[in-house]
């Protein structure tokens, strides 16, 4: 199932990222050791190549990449932060998703 497959590598390509960006948050923030800007350079660095093994045009993943990624920081919100997402966090992650797969997934023309 090709679309599992592509899902499943936005949903990795998004912790990556939110991962890169939440340790220099930790850094900046919560006073946490400097060192945590070295594991954030690397995740950002996978970040960038795992949005590279999508087999279609840049712009088309970017833009669909984005609807996973609001799904993932909302899920790092309660999974992480501890914070509940509110209904309409989850409505909005919903709305993105479905927006992800219209773009992804819609039929092409020749």
């Amino acid at each position: 199932m090709p679309e599992l497959k592509t899902v499943g590598l936005f949903m990795v390509t998004a912790l990556a990222e939110i991962v890169g960006c939440y340790l220099p948050y930790l850094w900046l923030r919560e006073g946490k050791t400097i060192w945590l800007l070295v594991p954030a350079a690397l995740s950002l660095a996978v970040f960038a190549w795992l949005l590279t093994l999508h087999p279609t045009a840049s712009g088309r993943v970017y833009a669909a990449y984005g609807g996973v990624y609001i799904f993932m920081a909302v899920l790092w919100l309660w999974v992480v932060d501890g914070i509940r997402p509110t209904t309409w966090d989850m409505i909005g992650s919903g709305v993105a998703l479905l927006g992800m797969a219209i773009i992804m997934f819609a039929p092409r023309g020749a």
